[in-house]
């Protein structure tokens, strides 16, 4: 139910910004507006000053007469803005039986359709810089000091990389780190699609290895390693009912011992809980800068029910940013994700990175907001703009149906100075939404598999 629950909200959001772009700046350039829908399909419920607030589809040859349907549909996996002299995803065509009216848009000048066609992406991008501006405002940016290895097993992919208990990383690609965050950064970000050459301190001894990119990309959703002691098995989330809740255990608690043994990685603490099913353990808390003892009692099956993961515990340093670097900083994390994102797209493009590791639908993006939203407002509105920010890139496009494709027709339009014929309009739809609709069933069945 938190899945469905911080989808619904997340797509909300995220469509109604993004076909209210498309909105305002058809009314801001004297276009006349059908239908504003948060949906597709068929309509739910929805309001018009003709009608009033009316529950179902409108009668067909129902005429709104310039005032806009505000609607809810069925399908919650978009949205669209039913413009007047528009070939769009409602697939009408009746208005090319007149002349066109001023207040069509295909009677308003190259400018004014770019204008917005281009602003629900920019009202995307729009969310996206004020968020980011927010956060970097408010919070800063944490900077976890260390470039420590965490325990490394003899199974785990960091082994499979070269990596080593203890190993202090000194640079990555030639370029010194300093802090976690910069490792991440030059591994993952700055030299994505690249075999990446590391550097580490080990026994005293410096010793280099490289990691091939290959490895990093089927890995790069997992932790391949964590900064080495000083980390604690961190409490996610919590099955109701379940011998933890039993215990009084909550989220966001921290494990520093269970039955007798000091814990520093989620990783000890599943071993001795799924070692003793059916026996009261003893276990000592860090809830905030209390010290909670309790017992819990592991289920038949080696379980109490809770996610565990590691939560790093060791010096943390913040970085300020004042109003205007704020934002500065903003645009230098979209232009980065930019990159980022068609980097992973030409990645996936030529098989060096698994679809289901870089793309995902409805499914995935409802755990990751809801387990954005268990960890916190920030993390909630970090993942947003995130997401906001993909759907900018991905509607701007040069792709049927979506807003880079209308943007090309226009400009075709524009260079041979006469609109296309309506056919070959909805022909190039029609090809866009079935290309779209089966690239959605395949993301879904992902998804599925994936869980």
């Amino acid at each position: 139910m938190d899945y469905i629950i911080y989808f619904v909200i997340t797509i909300g959001i995220l469509v109604f910004v993004h076909e209210f772009g498309h909105f305002a700046a058809a009314k801001l350039s004297k276009m006349r507006v059908d239908v504003f829908a948060i949906g597709f399909g068929k309509r739910l419920f929805g309001y018009n000053k003709k009608s009033g607030f009316t529950f179902g589809d409108l009668p067909k040859d129902f005429d709104t007469e310039g005032n806009t349907d505000y609607r809810l549909s069925l399908l919650p996996l978009g949205g669209y803005v039913k413009i007047a002299g528009m070939v769009d995803e409602s697939f009408d065509t009746d208005f090319t039986k007149e002349e066109p009216k001023p207040y069509e848009f295909r009677a308003k000048s190259v400018y004014k359709k770019l204008f917005v066609i281009t602003a629900g992406v920019m009202m995307n991008l729009t969310l996206t810089l004020l968020i980011f501006a927010g956060i970097n405002f408010f919070q800063g940016k944490q900077i976890i000091e260390t470039t420590e290895v965490g325990k490394v097993t003899q199974e785990s992919v960091a082994a499979e990389a070269g990596f080593q208990t203890g190993d202090q990383i000194l640079s990555v690609n030639g370029q010194k780190v300093e802090s976690w965050d910069e490792i991440l950064n030059t591994m993952f970000i700055d030299n994505i699609g690249k075999d990446v050459n590391v550097k580490v301190s080990r026994a005293g001894i410096d010793t280099a290895f490289t990691i091939p990119y290959k490895l990093i990309a089927e890995n790069s959703s997992q932790n391949i390693f964590l900064p080495f002691g000083n980390t604690r098995p961190y409490i996610g989330s919590i099955i109701e009912g379940s011998p933890a809740e039993d215990a009084g255990i909550e989220a966001g608690d921290i494990f520093l011992s269970l039955n007798g043994s000091n814990l520093l990685y989620g990783k000890d603490a599943i071993e001795i809980i799924s070692s003793n099913s059916e026996n009261s353990l003893p276990l000592t808390i860090l809830r905030g800068e209390d010290t909670v003892k309790t017992t819990v009692t592991p289920s038949m099956d080696g379980k109490i029910g809770v996610t565990i993961s590691d939560y790093y515990t060791g010096p943390i340093k913040y970085k300020s940013f004042g109003l205007v670097e704020s934002f500065t900083q903003s645009v230098a994390n979209i232009g980065q994700y930019t990159v980022l994102t068609f980097t992973m797209l030409k990645s996936v493009i030529s098989g060096d990175t698994p679809f289901n590791q870089s793309f995902g639908g409805p499914i995935k993006i409802a755990q990751f907001a809801a387990k954005s939203a268990d960890t916190g407002i920030i993390s909630f509105l970090s993942f947003l703009a995130l997401l906001s920010l993909s759907l900018a890139i991905i509607n701007i496009l040069p792709f049927p149906v979506l807003d880079g494709g209308h943007m090309v027709i226009i400009i075709i339009e524009a260079v041979i100075k006469r609109e296309l014929p309506i056919k070959v309009k909805i022909a190039i739809q029609n090809t866009g939404f079935i290309i779209l609709l089966l690239l959605m069933v395949f993301i879904i069945y992902n998804d599925i598999i994936s869980l």
